[in-house]
């Protein structure tokens, strides 16, 4: 009863049922603000120490790229394999290798996929063991001859692409006969890059072409 009575310093007078209402009203939002506020920092700080743990316990080291794939040791093991000579292009220094695998089901094929210098550029040397003709052609989604370029003293093949940067990649790309196997430069590159891999091949096609069959 007292409250209902309570004189209020600001009015000078009781207030009425309808002002006493409105106060208990607005303590009421005034303390559940509060408890909004206490829930959401109890909910942050229960998310910082979350993620406080998260961080303590994840295995941390140095993160290291994939090793350079040795070329010449992958040619190596696959001569050995298959009794015959693999070749690998002397190239620039900047060229990363990607692959170096023999893979091929119709004809067996060794190739090297290098990164060039170009930012998005890459190059394939295949070498098709025994290969015939029809290689060229399924390597080269039926790329037919278009002339022909001397590198370094070799002739070699240009191939005409219809359309290049297609599905295939392949905006460029040469061939030759070495003896028994057959060798491709081509992908996303241009003339003079290929010609770059071809001239670093000079002296291995060379002697493969003065091999015994």
């Amino acid at each position: 009863m007292a409250d209902r009575h309570r004189i209020v310093a600001e009015l000078g007078r009781p207030e009425t049922a309808a002002e006493t209402s409105a106060r208990k009203a607005e303590s009421s939002r005034v303390y559940r603000s509060s408890q909004t506020v206490r829930g959401l920092l109890a909910a942050l700080l229960v998310t910082l120490a979350v993620v406080a743990v998260v961080v303590l316990i994840t295995p941390r080291g140095d993160f290291k790229s994939a090793p350079a794939i040795d070329v010449s040791a992958v040619a190596g093991d696959a001569a050995s394999a298959y009794g015959r000579t693999v070749i690998v292009p002397e190239v620039p220094a900047g060229w990363r290798v990607n692959s170096a695998e023999v893979s091929g089901q119709q004809v067996t094929t060794w190739t090297i996929v290098y990164a060039t210098a170009e930012a998005t550029g890459f190059l394939r040397v295949a070498q098709g063991f025994d290969a015939d003709p029809a290689w060229d052609a399924r390597l080269l989604a039926g790329a037919g001859a278009d002339g022909t370029v001397r590198i370094d003293g070799i002739e070699w093949t240009r191939y005409a692409i219809s359309n290049p940067s297609a599905a295939t990649s392949i905006d460029y790309a040469i061939g030759t006969v070495a003896g028994p196997d057959r060798i491709l430069i081509y992908g996303a590159t241009d003339a003079r890059t290929a010609a770059v891999a071809a001239a670093g091949l000079t002296h291995q096609i060379t002697a493969l072409r003065k091999e015994k069959p």
